[in-house]
């Protein structure tokens, strides 16, 4: 049974830093692409970032040059460093796996390419 869960949300002021965490269980971490997406009050899950088990990235335009995604493969872990962080960054933030990616694919931006989630931490940022 494959579970990802995450860590590190909490509220922090605008222009400050959080760093997210995402374990997985299971050997489906292996050679799985990883993918972060978050959620504000009202609106639709939208994706924020990816990473290859081959470590290429993909960012969402709105958070790009500010977060960045990397992964721990030895510790099955993915990050999430969320620097400049502004108010309209505040969301439920979720992890998701594809399983199915391979060594050298997947990191997509549409949700339906993941296939494992978390259950999301809340990252609130005050004016």
């Amino acid at each position: 049974q494959v579970q990802v869960v995450e860590s590190g949300g909490g509220l922090v002021q605008a222009g400050g830093s959080l760093r997210l965490s995402c374990a997985a269980s299971g050997r489906t971490f292996s050679m799985s692409a990883m993918g972060w997406f978050r959620q504000a009050p009202g609106k639709e899950r939208e994706f924020v970032a990816a990473i290859t088990w081959r470590d290429y990235t993909t960012y969402a335009g709105s958070v790009k040059g500010r977060f960045t995604i990397s992964r721990d493969n030895a510790a099955n872990t993915v990050y999430l460093q969320m620097n400049s962080l502004k108010p309209e960054d505040t969301a439920v933030y979720y992890c998701a796996l594809d399983s199915h990616s391979g060594a050298y694919y997947g990191g997509g931006m549409s949700s339906y390419e993941y296939d494992y989630w978390g259950q999301g931490t809340q990252v609130t940022v005050s004016s």
